[in-house]
């Protein structure tokens, strides 16, 4: 590959750490459900079947939306499952990133990892807007993300899981735990490591739910400093296969370019498969928190990765099980939170 232009020294800034990409993200007791016959209220937890009497067609409305909305842009599903990302692992899953800044509220899109860059919020809304009509004051705000992000995997070709619901909507947003809690692009595997056990996840939950970069795109931002100062010595990341570099480098240049696009994935770009492990183990991941999976020099997680390559079966079981754990994050029962009737504001804002 050789070194690069010393005019690329200093030029990719410390700021593109929190840029990231694309990362790749139960019932309670609630209005609907009817009090407990023996006058005892059960504890609250997460369930598949939440909404059955109170809004039996809550999945069907979601898919209708998302169809639509994919055809005419499929870059979306992979923008909607990020968001069940962004927003489980600050404070849990309760849908605080889908809060507009107001007085009461410093918007978590305006966090670092966040700020031109998550998307996706128009289909919430439309999403939202459809339910509201159909069940009004019943489906959360933080369902809906969780029921987006599934109806996305699956119309991407992905795998179906049977989905907990029942989670309530925060009443605030939390932009400093943002900025501390999303892994950045360039972030090592030790961080990444890390940032996942922040949230209650293991070496196998990072590894299969880093699979969802197998859809989606990253600006150049996020993957510069690889092509031009990987090590802030002016030299590309060696680990790059050197015609998957080059491609690379006609798209995102040295200088400028920043907002260009390119897919995580180079081999099946809107196809939710098991090819990004397999051109992880060629070279060719996109993002430094893709390739350090494979280069990082940890067997149990190479080992995970290779696993998947060969096994798209297993990879799907694995995500499964992986996204249901991190949907089960600090969720909001029971009387927590509230049902907000419009995602991007609080129902009574003091």
């Amino acid at each position: 590959m050789g070194s690069s232009s010393k005019r690329c020294l200093g030029a990719i800034l410390i700021a593109s750490f929190y840029f990231s990409a694309s990362l790749a993200f139960f019932p309670a007791h609630h209005e609907g459900e009817g009090a407990h016959p023996t006058g005892h209220s059960p504890k609250p937890s997460l369930s598949p079947h939440f909404y059955r009497s109170t809004c039996p067609q809550a999945d069907e409305i979601v898919v209708s939306v998302l169809k639509k909305a994919i055809t005419k842009e499929p870059r979306i599903a992979a923008s909607l499952l990020r968001l069940l990302f962004h927003d489980c692992f600050v404070q849990g899953c309760d849908a605080s990133v889908l809060l507009d800044d107001s007085k009461a509220v410093a918007s978590e899109k305006n966090a670092l990892p966040n700020k031109n860059s998550i998307r996706g919020f128009e289909v919430i809304d439309e999403i939202k807007a459809a339910l509201e009509e159909a069940c009004p004051h019943t489906v959360s705000c933080a369902d809906t993300i969780a029921l987006a992000a599934r109806g996305s995997t699956v119309l991407s070709g992905g795998p179906y899981w049977e989905l907990p619901l029942g989670r309530r909507d925060s009443k605030t947003a939390y932009m400093k735990l943002a900025n501390k809690n999303l892994p950045p692009p360039n972030a090592t595997l030790h961080r990444l490591v890390k940032f996942f056990g922040r949230q209650g996840l293991d070496k196998t939950d990072l590894v299969a739910l880093s699979g969802s970069h197998t859809i989606g795109m990253a600006r150049c931002v996020s993957f510069k400093q690889r092509l031009y100062n990987q090590h802030r010595d002016n030299k590309p990341d060696m680990t790059l296969e050197k015609r998957f570099y080059h491609k690379l480098a006609s798209v995102c240049p040295c200088t400028g370019g920043d907002n260009n696009i390119s897919p995580l994935d180079f081999a099946s770009p809107p196809k939710f498969d098991n090819s990004y492990y397999k051109l992880i183990v060629e070279g060719r991941g996109l993002l430094n928190s893709d390739q350090v999976l494979w280069t990082g020099k940890d067997p149990e997680i190479a080992h995970l990765v290779k696993s998947y390559a060969e096994n798209e079966s297993l990879f799907f079981e694995h995500y499964m099980n992986s996204i249901i754990k991190m949907g089960n994050t600090n969720p909001l029962l029971g009387s927590d939170g509230e049902i907000r009737m419009n995602c991007r504001r609080v129902n009574h804002v003091r």
